[in-house]
């Protein structure tokens, strides 16, 4: 896969990134640079959590809404009925207020609207909310397709006082998303692959750079942040980590693109067993199979076991209730992460269906033996 221009290089990021504790409020200050009517699109959780704050936000600074519950899947059926109700609304700037399906069901129908795009990510779960690229599945929670929205989000919102109120396995998974950033990075630029902001176009130093610090946080303040979260405190390290799951993985995965991390968890969510589990904690067992797939070496492979380990992220198949999984099981998981167009093409070794089976049960077999 690589890029039909060697020289070509491009970045792309939303246009503003505001973090600080107690942003929630302020959020009518910054819609209101945008546009004059919002839809605001929310997670039941922070309807119930945060109405209140938000109708206050929009009110102080004469923002005309309309207020919308997030039916809890990013599927075509809620995409379009979202699109529908901004339509019907009038509204010039659409608001994602939640979790990561809640921010790409808004950015679908903000572009299908024309109307300016604000994401207000209260979890830290997913680096979503910063990218141009939204993620539909089906109703079941089953993946679909990602589609590339040829715009950013105009602003990324982000409290990060809210963000460390809501349970820590959301800060946890987000990390475990976080982590694949470097790794599918490394990947792509093993295999001189194309990024996903512009066709044949390959990662910029920029996105590279930003990758490999996104790594460094992690490594760096991931515990901190998750023993502080369990007790509410919001301390630096969080905030970093805050930061990093969400704008510079968000970054570092658009910039350099994704790779087999992905494309497993990608396979993983075609046995029911894994829908219980969120995205980066699928992703985090991905990033060790990606590692394995690539023959790294096993001191690096137990080191990112060790990591996920005491972050209580996914090793072994067994933590997504796979424990049970026959090899056919784990033969269709690698299928679809071959499907056509799944960023597993992009790893720099020879693919097969058989391969990419056995990398996945060969790591498991070496976490599972793996002492902590």
């Amino acid at each position: 896969m690589a890029s039909e221009n060697a020289g070509g290089r491009s970045f792309g990021g939303p246009n503003k990134y505001i973090q600080r504790a107690g942003e929630l409020t302020r959020l009518g200050e910054h819609v209101s640079g945008l546009g004059d009517k919002a839809f605001l699109l929310a997670d039941p959780f922070v309807l119930d959590q945060y109405g209140s704050t938000l109708k206050e936000s929009m009110e102080k600074a004469g923002i005309a809404y309309q207020l919308e519950r997030f039916n809890g899947e990013c599927s075509q059926g809620e995409i379009d009925r979202v699109t529908a109700l901004v339509k019907s609304s009038g509204a010039s700037v659409v608001v994602g207020i939640g979790g990561g399906k809640t921010a790409d069901t808004a950015k679908m129908a903000a572009v299908a609207t024309g109307g300016r795009i604000v994401i207000v990510p209260t979890i830290a779960s997913t680096d979503a909310p910063c990218s141009a690229i939204a993620v539909r599945y089906s109703d079941d929670g089953v993946y679909q397709e990602a589609h590339f929205l040829g715009r950013n989000p105009d602003i990324v919102v982000v409290d990060s006082a809210v963000i460390v109120r809501a349970p820590v396995r959301f800060l946890v998974a987000g990390i475990g998303d976080a982590l694949s950033t470097w790794f599918e990075a490394r990947s792509n630029l093993d295999s001189n692959s194309n990024n996903l902001v512009r066709p044949n176009m390959l990662p910029p130093a920029a996105g590279i750079a930003i990758a490999r610090a996104c790594h460094d946080v992690l490594m760096r303040d991931a515990l901190a942040a998750k023993l502080a979260a369990e007790k509410g405190a919001l301390i630096s390290a969080v905030e970093n980590i805050i930061e990093a799951n969400t704008l510079l993985s968000g970054l570092g995965f658009e910039n350099c693109g994704v790779s087999a991390a992905h494309g497993i968890h990608d396979g993983l969510t075609v046995l029911d067993e894994t829908h219980g589990f969120f995205h980066g904690e699928k992703v985090a067992f991905g990033v060790l199979c990606l590692l394995m797939l690539e023959g790294r070496p096993l001191a690096e492979i137990s080191e990112m076991t060790a990591f996920c380990r005491a972050l209580g992220l996914p090793t072994r198949l067994a933590d997504l209730n796979l424990g049970s999984a026959s090899r056919a099981d784990i033969e269709r998981v690698a299928e679809a992460a071959l499907a056509e167009g799944s960023p597993t093409w992009k790893v720099a070794v020879p693919l097969s269906v058989a391969i990419v089976r056995d990398a996945i049960i060969a790591t498991d077999a070496f976490t599972s033996s793996f002492k902590s």
